[in-house]
C-alpha cells in the first residue's frame, strides 16, 4: 500500500513562512559569508552576476517582457536585441569590463535594452536623471567618464556637447541593434565578480552636487531576491502568486524603484513590465491599467494623491481596474490620511497596501510593513528585511535603546559599495564597522522602525530627493542675493514643495519671478522653488552663525 506525505499546512505568519523557506537546504537558505570584509548574512543559492540573470531569461521564451501602448517585446526578442546592442558597444565603441555607459532618457524599452547590454559586458550602467538641467548632466558625465552616452532627443538638446559620443535613443540605438541582429551575446568577462560595480544611480548631494551611488552585481541581484523571497513567503502562506502577473512600470528607471525593484526582478521571474511613457497623466494611466490588465502598481505618494483626487472628483466607475491585486506606496513618506483615502477609493489597497523604507544607497527596501502591520500602526515602515540589519545610533555612534530617537543605520550585502569617485563622501557615510549612516532620524520598538524625519533638511517632493544646499548654491550665484535659505513646505499632493527665503543685497531689485527663471536655467525644474519670500531682513542666526531654521517664517 502506497502512502503519501501530506503537504505541510500553510504558514500562519510571515515570520513562520520566512523560517521555513530560509532554512538549510531550501532555495532561500541563509548563511554568513565574508562580504567586502564584513561577516554578513547572504542567500546561499544566489546568482553572482547580472549576466547570469540575463542568460537565464531565455527560458521565458515568447512571454512578453516589455509592453507599452504601441509595442510588445518578448523575452526572446529582448535577449536577441540585447545581444546585438552589446556587440555594437563592444565592437564599435570598445566597451569592456569596468567601462561606463550612461543612459539619459525618459522611460522607454530602449533604456532597458541599454542597461542589460551594458551590464552583460561587465561594464557599468550609469543612469542619469532625465529631469536634470544641462549643467547637472554635464557634471555627472564628467564624474562618471562614460565611453558612450545614450540619450533621447530632448536630453541631447538640453545637454549640448558632452565631449563624449552621444547616441540617440530614437535612431542610433535601433540602428546599432539592426546592424548586429543575430549576433551571439558576448561572453561575460571571466574575472567579473559579484562585488564589481554594475550600476551608478545618482542621489542629491549635501554639498550641492549629485553623488553617484554605486551598486555592485551583488547589490542588484540582492534587490531582485528581495522580491523573489516575498513571492515565496506568500506561497508558503497559501497565497501563491498568479501565473500571469503584469507590473506597472511608471516610476523612473534612473531610480532603484523602477530599475532594481521592477525591471530586473521581472526578468528573473518572467513577468511583464507594462511601461507608461511620457508625462504622468492619470486618465491615460488608468486606461493603460485597464487595457493591459495590470496586476501590481507600486506608486509614489504623488501618484496616489492624483489617483485619489481623480476618484473623489470623477469616480473610477469608468475604468475596469479589477485586475489590480497589489498596490503599494513607496519612495517617499506618505501620510496616514493619504493611505486612508486611497483605501476608500481603491478597495484593493485595503487588502494589499503595504509600505517600505529604503533609499538609493540600500538598493531596495531596508524594511517592510505588510498591509496588516500598516493598518495596526499607520506610522510604521516595518521591520528589517532578510539580510538587512537596522540599528538606531546616537551622535557618538553608539546603539540606543528601543524607543530612543537616533540616526537610522544599515548594514547589509544590499548596501551600495560607495559613491562613485568620491572616497570622502563614502567615508563620511560609513562607520568603521561597516554600517551605512542614512542621516534619517527614527526609532525602533520591538524591531519595528518609525521614521521621524528624513535627513533633517532634505526635501522630498513627490519621491524626488532635493537637498537645500544644491538649490541654495544656485541661488547664491545671483548678484542680487545676499543670503538665502531653502526649505520644504507642506504640499497636499507632493508631500513637500520647495520654498525659498531670499535676502537681497542693499542694491538688489530681483523679484521672485526673476529669481525663479534664473535658477531654472541651472538646476532641474523639480528642484526650483515654487514658494518664495524675498526680503532685505537678515536670516536669524545663533551664536555660532548657524541659521535658526525654526525661526524662519515659511515662504
Amino acid at each position: 500500500m502506497t502512502t503519501t506525505t501530506p503537504a505541510p499546512a500553510p504558514a500562519r505568519t510571515r515570520d513562520e513562512a520566512l523560517a521555513r523557506i530560509t532554512a538549510q537546504g531550501q532555495r532561500f537558505e541563509l548563511r554568513v559569508e565574508d562580504v567586502r570584509g564584513q561577516q554578513l548574512e547572504v542567500f546561499a543559492h544566489r546568482q553572482r552576476t547580472l549576466g547570469e540573470l540575463l542568460r537565464a531569461s531565455a527560458d521565458h521564451g515568447d512571454r512578453p517582457y516589455l509592453v507599452t501602448e504601441q509595442r510588445r517585446i518578448t523575452y526572446r526578442e529582448h535577449l536577441e536585441q540585447v545581444a546585438a546592442l552589446a556587440t555594437a558597444l563592444r565592437d564599435e565603441h570598445g566597451v569592456t569590463k569596468g567601462d561606463r555607459v550612461a543612459i539619459c532618457a525618459a522611460n522607454c524599452p530602449e533604456w532597458v535594452l541599454a542597461f542589460w547590454a551594458t551590464t552583460a559586458l561587465g561594464a557599468v550602467a550609469v543612469g542619469l536623471n532625465s529631469w536634470w538641467a544641462g549643467p547637472e548632466i554635464a557634471y555627472a558625465v564628467d564624474l562618471a567618464a562614460p565611453k558612450v552616452v545614450f540619450a533621447d532627443e530632448r536630453r541631447r538638446e538640453i545637454a549640448g556637447d558632452l565631449g563624449v559620443p552621444v547616441l540617440s535613443v530614437e535612431h542610433d540605438l535601433p540602428a546599432a541593434v539592426a546592424r548586429h541582429l543575430g549576433a551571439a551575446l558576448p561572453a561575460e568577462p571571466v574575472d567579473l565578480g559579484e562585488d564589481d560595480p554594475a550600476v551608478v544611480l545618482f542621489t542629491s548631494g549635501t554639498t550641492g552636487r549629485p553623488k553617484g551611488a554605486t551598486h555592485s552585481h551583488r547589490n542588484v541581484i540582492g534587490a531582485a531576491w528581495f522580491h523573489l523571497l516575498n513571492d515565496a513567503v506568500a506561497a508558503e502562506m497559501g497565497m501563491p502568486p498568479a501565473p500571469d502577473r503584469r507590473f506597472f512600470a511608471v516610476t523612473p528607471l534612473f531610480h532603484i524603484a523602477g530599475l532594481h525593484n521592477l525591471v530586473v526582478p521581472r526578468l528573473v521571474v518572467g513577468d511583464t513590465a507594462v511601461m507608461h511613457l511620457g508625462r504622468f497623466d492619470i486618465e491615460r494611466v488608468l486606461r493603460l491599467i485597464e487595457a493591459e490588465r495590470v496586476t501590481s502598481w507600486g506608486m509614489v505618494p504623488t501618484m496616489a494623491a492624483k489617483l485619489v483626487e481623480h476618484a473623489e472628483e470623477h469616480g473610477l466607475d469608468d475604468y475596469d481596474l479589477s485586475s489590480l491585486r497589489m498596490v503599494s506606496v513607496n519612495s517617499a513618506p506618505s501620510s496616514a490620511a493619504l493611505k486612508s483615502r486611497l483605501r476608500e477609493v481603491l478597495p484593493v489597497a485595503g487588502r494589499a497596501l503595504g509600505t517600505t523604507y529604503g533609499l538609493t544607497e540600500s538598493s531596495t527596501a531596508a524594511t517592510l510593513a505588510s498591509a496588516a502591520e500598516l493598518a495596526a500602526d499607520p506610522e510604521t515602515v516595518g521591520r528589517a528585511v532578510p539580510t538587512m540589519q537596522v540599528e538606531i545610533r546616537d551622535e557618538q555612534g553608539e546603539r540606543v535603546p528601543d524607543g530612543v530617537e537616533g540616526e537610522v543605520c544599515l548594514r547589509s550585502p544590499l548596501v551600495m559599495i560607495g559613491y562613485w569617485d568620491d572616497p570622502d563622501a563614502t567615508a563620511a557615510a560609513t562607520t568603521p564597522d561597516g554600517w551605512f549612516r542614512t542621516g534619517d532620524l527614527g526609532i525602533l520598538v520591538d524591531g519595528a522602525l518609525r521614521i521621524n524625519s528624513r535627513r533633517s533638511d532634505l526635501i522630498l517632493r513627490g519621491g524626488e530627493n532635493i537637498y537645500p544646499a544644491e538649490v541654495e548654491a544656485a541661488l547664491e550665484t545671483h548678484p542680487d542675493v545676499r543670503e538665502c535659505l531653502v526649505i520644504g513646505v507642506p504640499h497636499p499632493s507632493y508631500g513637500q514643495e520647495v520654498g525659498a527665503v531670499v535676502v537681497l543685497t542693499p542694491e538688489g531689485t530681483a523679484s521672485a519671478e526673476s529669481l525663479q527663471a534664473y535658477v531654472a536655467e541651472r538646476i532641474a525644474r523639480y528642484k526650483v522653488p515654487s514658494r518664495w519670500r524675498v526680503t532685505t531682513e537678515p536670516l536669524p542666526r545663533n551664536a555660532t552663525g548657524k541659521v535658526i531654521r525654526k525661526e524662519v517664517p515659511l515662504p
